[in-house]
């Protein structure tokens, strides 16, 4: 099959979240046909899967301007640009909607297996760059395809690739095996089925980031609860307690983020979880009664727990893009000149300039991971950085370098490296009371957070 010409192809967008539709929008801005291919059957399908959670953001910082645009002719109706969404808000009031204006510009149910040149493998030099990309897809019902594209943006995330129990980045010894008591995402604890699961049991939460204070901050709630009698967490940490691991509590400068260690640092001074420090976990095997046992790579054995909440990061799944040449960051496993900017042993995200397709450009032209995926291995991202970067990239592949390389965002400069907390106002609270979440720059971390409620932000 011959390929047609390349500057007749689209360009195709891997991920119909928020990173992807925003490059579609601003593709369309631009005057260039998006192809967007979404592995779920409906747009914003890994957000949907934290519906619970309430984002720092308000309203006015994850809506991208050219999505804004798309949907403006449609009769959407903005939300109050003040207020916090949560997950589900947000693909229901937003994302969904500017999927539909794309209309059969984004595809559902196709999932994305390979990506190369046509005719050429990773290996082959000759008339690389003139070559459209081949993308290979798999249908919900069976069927393959390939498709050609001028250019692919892959704004796939790292939702469906969590970090594992294992210390050394693998999976520990009876992980695999001992998946029916595991999960890697913050439970909702508003479901009575996932309520029932953690309700009167001992539970291990391994990690030491937003999405553990989270869990045990609702494990702590869950403990005080009248169906939650004898509900127990342990924290395992890799490293020990200090000052600063729990946040800057009151002195941190968003309210949600030090309430959330605050909520944590509570959950542990009443007793309702046993903090387990320098515990790199090794092996993870079953009692009698088929209970967990954690073992430490010193040999230690923690006493058995009924189930375990890993919650050790994302990575980026990089599987489907080995045919094309990714300049990568031998750690964080980001674009290259991008990762020295986002180094967490460095950096807050707030420190983090915007950037665009210098910084994520790779060996291979026209190919560009964008979003979450851009950050690798780095614990955190900045709604409106993912935005800007799309905006930079429809800019390049328009033939505009000049407002490809201007910057148009001004990030605040406060360090945030949290995602949504427990940060809920009362229900008493008007807008612009109660602080937290509306004052906090567009940070995104999705998998942490509280569960959404009415009233507050």
């Amino acid at each position: 099959m011959n390929a047609p010409a390349t500057t007749e192809l689209p360009v195709v967008v891997v991920g119909a979240g928020p990173a992807g539709l925003a490059a579609a929008a601003h593709l369309v801005d631009r005057g260039l046909t998006p192809l967007v291919l979404e592995a779920g059957p409906v747009a914003a399908a890994a957000v949907r899967e934290w519906a619970h959670v309430r984002l720092f953001s308000a309203w006015g910082e994850v809506i991208d301007p050219a999505a804004e645009k798309l949907l403006a002719p449609t009769g959407w109706v903005k939300p109050d640009a003040a207020t916090c969404p949560s997950g589900g808000d947000w693909a229901e009031q937003y994302l969904q909607p500017l999927a539909d204006a794309l209309g059969d510009q984004v595809r559902f149910g196709a999932t994305v297996t390979g990506v190369s040149r046509a005719g050429r493998d990773r290996i082959v030099d000759a008339d690389r760059d003139t070559q459209p990309f081949v993308v290979h897809v798999a249908h919900a019902d069976g069927r393959e395809e390939r498709l050609f594209a001028r250019a692919v943006i892959d704004a796939s995330g790292t939702w469906t690739t969590p970090g594992p129990a294992g210390a050394d980045g693998l999976p520990a010894l009876g992980e695999k095996t001992a998946s029916d008591r595991i999960t890697y995402r913050v439970p909702d604890l508003e479901d009575p089925a996932v309520r029932a699961r953690y309700a009167g049991k001992h539970t291990a939460v391994i990690g030491s980031g937003a999405s553990a204070f989270t869990a045990l901050a609702y494990l702590a709630d869950l403990a005080t609860s009248d169906d939650g009698t004898g509900t127990k967490a342990v924290w395992i940490l890799r490293r020990g307690i200090s000052g600063s691991t729990f946040g800057g509590g009151e002195a941190d400068q968003l309210p949600a983020r030090g309430a959330l260690g605050l909520a944590a640092k509570a959950a542990v001074d009443n007793g309702y979880a046993d903090a387990v420090t320098g515990f790199r976990t090794d092996a993870l095997e079953r009692d009698a009664d088929g209970r967990l046992v954690l073992v430490g790579e010193d040999g230690r054995r923690l006493n058995p727990v009924d189930e375990v909440i890993v919650l050790t990061g994302f990575r980026p799944d990089l599987s489907f893009l080995s045919e094309v040449c990714l300049g990568l960051d031998d750690r964080l496993q980001a674009p290259t000149a991008l990762a020295p900017l986002i180094d967490p042993n460095q950096h807050s995200c707030g420190t983090v300039y915007p950037h665009g397709v210098n910084e994520l450009s790779h060996p291979e032209k026209d190919v560009y991971l964008v979003g979450m995926k851009s950050y690798g291995r780095a614990p955190t991202f900045l709604a409106m950085t993912g935005y800007e970067q799309v905006r930079s990239i429809a800019a390049a592949l328009a033939g505009d370098q000049e407002a490809a390389e201007r910057v148009e965002l001004t990030l605040p400069e406060t360090g945030v490296c949290g995602g949504a907390g427990l940060f809920d106002a009362p229900e008493t609270a008007q807008d612009g009371e109660g602080g937290g979440c509306c004052a906090a720059p567009a940070t995104l971390q999705i998998g942490t957070g509280a569960p959404a409620r009415s009233g507050g932000c």
